[in-house]
């Protein structure tokens, strides 16, 4: 198959396995409790097959090996993709299938830590990404609207603004959610549980746990099991961690003062002396906005711990602080906080870039200067500029407030 008749294929797939996705989306969300039980079909499909080469070949870790030294390139120049697919499509369906350990890869963090990345073979990313394009539909219909990291059509922005909207009203305490190593501690059958909600294949969920047991392969070339955790780095690990934590949307959902209150009802428990609170989460990264006491923010924190441990996670008891927005807070690379504008005698609520994310676009520049000294300006430049316009996309140059000043000013 050449290029142009693998582009069409590839065309022809992307339309198929949208229309499939649409309706695995629309019947998921006509029934909340359907399980669905014919899905292997689909990730051994041809069309999900190659769409999900296609994802994964465009992706950045593509030129990146796993324990089987292959790559991208080497696939296509090698057996090529056609023969590729095919025998991973053979392997599939007759269950010879089994993922191989991830390759762990230490990269440096700041301050001194490391942060361990587990690298799976092409050919494991495949059906992971195949896997992903069959199962996120179902659950996308699931997930709350407090959710914003890894999901379709969803940006830090948003998140950021939804904390910036609510504490310049009177959600002025914050409980800033951290959970101690989540990649690495969701419960396995906890995580297996949620996802037998919506999956009744046991060909696929024998292949999720598969993945998740898979193992990693050490830096030190020793061959550990995974009991717990999903591989952070791979294609599949954010949709599960998303699924993991949806326990935590749910239960703030469902409790009294939480989103699905009515105005009336929120102004009733305010009246009583109760708090109102509402969930800003952006994977393991979250915020709980509270329009009430530090005490019953105290107490919220309290609560949620609990219902982390149900999936196994803890949050980390010096990094789970509770805040007022008059200090101020960091959230996904942005400082949020309220202070008085320069001139006048009302609160508003500012978003500046955090220091540290300014800090490490700054090294960055640095670094690229320094690497040789003897350059042309326009050389320079031109290194510099890819950088500089993705850090202005993300960060503006002016910092922005909210459109209303915050009626609990101080």
């Amino acid at each position: 198959m050449n290029t142009d008749e693998l582009e069409s294929a590839l065309m022809r797939a992307e339309i198929r396995a949208l229309k499939i996705q649409t309706k695995l989306h629309q019947w998921a969300g006509d029934d909340p409790h359907r399980r669905f039980d014919d899905l292997f079909n689909l990730v051994a499909d041809p069309a999900f097959l190659l769409v999900a080469w296609d994802r994964v070949r465009s992706d950045k870790g593509a030129k990146t090996a796993g324990v089987d030294g292959r790559t991208a390139v080497s696939v296509q120049v090698g057996q090529g993709v056609e023969g590729f697919l095919d025998r991973l499509r053979v392997s599939l369906k007759d269950r010879s299938f089994r993922p191989m350990p991830v390759r762990e890869r230490m990269i440096p963090k700041g301050g001194g830590k490391w942060r361990r990345l587990g690298i799976a073979t092409i050919t494991d990313r495949v059906v992971q990404a195949s896997l992903k394009l069959v199962l996120e539909p179902i659950w996308e219909s699931d997930f709350l609207p407090c959710s914003y990291g890894f999901r379709p059509n969803r940006r830090t922005h948003d998140a950021v603004a939804e904390v910036r909207f609510f504490t310049s009203r009177t959600y002025e305490w914050i409980v800033e959610g951290d959970i101690k190593a989540c990649c690495h501690e969701i419960s396995h059958p906890a995580l297996m549980d949620r996802v037998r909600e919506r999956v009744g294949d046991k060909r696929v969920l024998a292949l999720v746990k598969a993945f998740l047991k898979a193992g990693i392969l050490g830096e030190d070339r020793m061959l550990r099991d995974t009991d717990a955790g999903t591989p952070q780095g791979s294609t599949l690990s954010p949709l599960l961690s998303n699924v993991a934590l949806s326990i935590l949307d749910e239960h703030i959902a469902q409790a009294p003062g939480g989103p699905t209150f009515s105005d009336w009802e929120r102004r009733k428990r305010r009246r009583q002396g109760l708090a109102n609170y509402r969930l800003i989460r952006y994977a393991d990264d979250w915020r709980l906005v509270v329009s009430g006491t530090k005490a019953q923010a105290e107490a919220l924190r309290e609560e949620i711990a609990g219902v982390l441990s149900t999936v196994g996670l803890r949050l980390s008891p010096d990094k789970t602080l509770i805040t007022h927005i008059d200090e101020g807070l960091d959230f996904l690379g942005w400082r949020i906080q309220r202070h008085r504008k320069r001139g006048t005698d009302r609160y508003y609520v500012y978003t500046y870039p955090a220091h540290k994310a300014l800090k490490a676009a700054m090294d960055k520049v640095k670094a690229l200067c320094r690497q040789d000294r003897n350059l042309p300006l326009e050389v320079l430049l031109h290194r510099l500029n890819p950088l500089l316009r993705g850090w202005t996309a993300y960060c503006p140059a002016q910092p922005s407030t909210t459109c209303a000043p915050s009626p609990g000013g101080r």
